[in-house]
């Protein structure tokens, strides 16, 4: 097959979008971004001759569709290819070793298992997350053009989900609270009232099999056990140096998890335990 995406009728205009009277082309440029990005997600950078071969395009259409990505702030680019585009709102935080301790430590683990657990997510869910770096990188590879509604209390997420026009995000009130932008207190509580959760992503501080799924804060604890009772499907995302750590609040006990998604460090004795209790464990 020749490669001819690039070469095919149709004029491009500024913004990337080709122009209303060739609405095939229209359709077939839409499935390669949303390839492009779902690569992306996956893999935190994406080749121009990767994609080409995988696209079976052109490599001057790839360029174009990567220019029209970043023009919509959706990647950056690179010599070769693109990458993710880290966010801008935590900029004022790059300097700050106890944040920035948070987000390294088992930064690879933890996007294994966010890429995981995103993977269970259907179309047209309603999903919510407790905050967290392994439940932000669960928001991170949530799937293209699935119409999902994200249910949140943490402010980050709806910073990086601004750009996702797919995704419909619901955000709590309450008062800022904590290093991860957690809104909390009663406002948070009385806006979750009424609300069904398909799926809810729980990130702890602590998962143990006989205290169950906990944090060190009682408000963030609070709310997340809120958001856990509504929730159809609850799943855990913690890597495996949370695995026999109790903290001071219970979030949920062990045996109201459906699933936990670990990572392949945790050994089979610390898994054994929520085996034990029903809990489809994933080793990633």
């Amino acid at each position: 097959m020749t490669r001819g995406t690039g070469r095919q009728s149709g004029r491009t205009a500024e913004n990337g979008n080709l122009d209303s009277d060739t609405p095939g082309l229209q359709d077939k440029q839409q499935v390669r971004f949303t390839t492009i990005l779902t690569s992306l997600r996956q893999s935190g950078r994406v080749s121009v001759d990767t994609l080409s071969e995988q696209l079976d395009v052109s490599v001057v259409t790839i360029r174009r569709d990567l220019d029209a990505l970043e023009q919509k702030g959706l990647l950056q680019r690179t010599h070769g290819g693109a990458v993710s585009i880290e966010p801008l709102f935590y900029e004022p935080f790059r300097r700050d070793r106890s944040f920035m301790a948070q987000v390294e430590r088992a930064a690879e683990e933890k996007r294994r298992i966010g890429r995981a657990a995103a993977a269970l997510v259907t179309p047209g869910e309603t999903i919510a997350l407790t905050p967290g770096t392994t439940t932000t990188e669960v928001i991170r590879g949530l799937p293209m053009n699935y119409n999902i509604t994200v249910v949140t209390n943490t402010v980050n997420v709806a910073m990086e989900l601004s750009k996702r026009k797919d995704v419909y995000v619901f955000v709590t009130g309450g008062h800022l609270h904590g290093e991860w932008f957690s809104l909390v207190g009663s406002a948070a509580l009385r806006s979750l009232e009424n609300m069904l959760i398909n799926t809810m992503f729980i990130g702890a501080d602590g998962m143990d099999a006989n205290w169950g799924a906990s944090c060190f804060n009682a408000d963030e604890a609070e709310l997340n056990s809120t958001m856990m009772r509504l929730a159809r499907r609850r799943v855990a995302v913690v890597d495996s140096e949370k695995l026999g750590v109790v903290a001071n609040w219970r979030i949920c006990n062990a045996n109201e998890l459906n699933i936990l998604v670990t990572d392949t460090n945790a050994l089979d004795s610390a898994i054994e335990p929520f085996q034990r209790l029903g809990i489809d464990v994933m080793r990633v």
